[in-house]
């Protein structure tokens, strides 16, 4: 299966979905004291996770295009690549759940989970695949040892 949607796309179309839900839909509205402070605090770390993650891919020296993991010249599997396979994905998940909180729906946790079963399905089982097929042995260790989300 070919990736044919850049990720950061995928979240902004799923953070578009969260706007109309909550723009439209009458029901599952919440606030709490400090929601738009963990809203803050979940992007910061959405953002951080994810410029992190970017930073060791380019000190790598490897690909960042989503679109074509093949061209992957690394496995990289330390700093950020420690916790979690998809550190990048993790961190666009936590900038879609600030925007869920920042909203105040609750109804938008589906959409998230909507995130995820796509992202599941549609990038991370394509790259996974290929990551295999091109580590082998060292992948599939590092699959055992490393959550694919967190």
């Amino acid at each position: 299966m070919k990736v044919k949607v850049p990720p950061v796309l995928v979240m902004l179309i799923f953070g578009g979905l969260m706007y109309i839900l909550d723009r439209f839909l009458p029901v599952g509205e919440f606030d709490f004291f400090g929601r738009n402070e963990l809203a803050g605090i979940l992007f910061g770390l959405g953002i951080l996770i994810g410029a992190i993650s970017v930073i060791q891919f380019l000190s790598n020296k490897t690909t960042l295009d989503p679109l074509h993991p093949q061209k992957t010249t690394k496995l990289i599997t330390k700093g950020v690549y420690n916790y979690s396979r998809n550190p990048m994905y993790l961190g666009l998940l936590l900038v879609l759940l600030a925007l869920g909180l920042m909203l105040g729906n609750a109804f938008n946790t589906l959409i998230a989970a909507g995130f995820v079963s796509y992202m599941n399905k549609f990038q991370i089982k394509p790259e996974e695949a290929m990551l295999l097929e091109k580590f082998g042995k060292e992948y599939s260790i590092y699959c055992k040892l490393t959550r694919r989300w967190f």
